[in-house]
């Protein structure tokens, strides 16, 4: 899903060509993808852009009249810059926003539609879209504090809730993580002072990072590609490579479809962590630290055997992240 970072640069490469343009028209390929009936997908029609915002991990396209387009590309949904009138592609084409300066489209792979269109009418309309959840570039470290402090929860599940923090998700928190060098199962309620501020500075410093990065790949151009898998990540999408820092092998945690990544020994201790479902199967046998582990691998036939292959390929934990 993009997350605040893609979000970012999808919007400063919009705001180049489409603030200050008159919406022509919007083509829609799939009826599913509005979910709004008041005011009518009509009324967009021949206003002028306005400006571009973020809303969580939507895009608000503001429109004169008081109207707002809100996307939403859930996790695979993409947005792509076409000549003025480009067709939709096939099936996984959604809309189409014509101006005259080109055609934005969004698109969204596999079968499952979960991109969403809204047209809203008011900022109050528009707020009730918004999840709620902190700034974390426009907060101080006691408004994180707070944020982090609300609900009893896993960092993990802390970072990602939209709740509690806004535009953050699956990748950017794992890198996140590893750059506070906590772990992703350490609770909120038991995290020290100076651990709560090293978070927050691993975070602001994270996204501001990936910001910058994102920005300049894309170069003035409309950023393609955009992907939860990014070369020069530490930890996230990296299993079993080397950690930047340390060396060690990245692990992972699988726990309801979602992955978690992270460095046993940069964030926890060189504990391995377990998810409920392996570790119960192998109960003794379930290698408890990263020497253990290694261990074992050492240990196996060629490297290679079974017992290496099972516990390397490690899921999710315990408690829900």
């Amino acid at each position: 899903m993009p997350e605040l970072p893609d979000v970012v640069v999808y919007l400063e490469a919009l705001d180049a060509r489409i603030r200050g343009a008159r919406l022509e028209r919007v083509r829609l390929g799939s009826p599913f993808v509005l979910r709004s009936v008041d005011p009518p997908l009509a009324e967009a029609a021949g206003r002028t852009v306005t400006g571009l915002r973020r809303l969580g991990k939507r895009l608000v396209i503001a429109l004169e009249g008081g109207l707002f387009l809100v996307l939403h590309l859930m996790i695979a949904g993409r947005l792509h810059w076409k000549p003025a009138g480009a067709k939709l592609p096939g099936k996984l084409g959604l809309a189409a926003f014509d101006f005259a300066t080109g055609t934005l489209v969004l698109t969204e792979a596999g079968t499952t539609r979960r991109a969403a269109l809204h047209l809203v009418r008011g900022e109050a309309a528009l707020a009730a879209h918004d999840p709620g959840g902190l700034e974390v570039l426009e907060a101080d470290p006691a408004a994180f504090g707070g944020a982090l402090a609300r609900e009893r929860h896993t960092l993990k599940r802390a970072l990602t809730d939209p709740r509690l923090f806004s535009g953050i998700g699956n990748a950017y928190a794992d890198e996140i993580l590893h750059r506070a060098r906590l772990s992703p199962v350490a609770l909120t309620d038991r995290l020290a002072p100076g651990e709560v501020a090293r978070l927050f500075a691993a975070a602001r410093a994270t996204l501001l990072d990936w910001c910058a990065r994102l920005s300049r790949e894309a170069g003035g151009g409309f950023p393609e590609g955009v992907t939860a898998f990014r070369a020069g990540m530490a930890v996230h999408g990296r299993h079993g490579q080397p950690c930047p820092d340390c060396g060690a092998a990245v692990q992972r945690i699988v726990y309801a479809g979602s992955e978690t990544n992270y460095c046993a020994r940069c964030q926890t201790g060189g504990r391995l962590l377990a998810d409920r479902a392996l570790s119960r199967l192998l109960r003794r046998d379930w290698p408890r630290t990263l020497e253990a582990l290694e261990e074992r691998r050492a240990q196996a036939p060629g490297r290679g055997g079974t017992s290496a292959r099972r516990t390397s390929s490690s899921g999710g934990v315990g408690a829900s992240l």
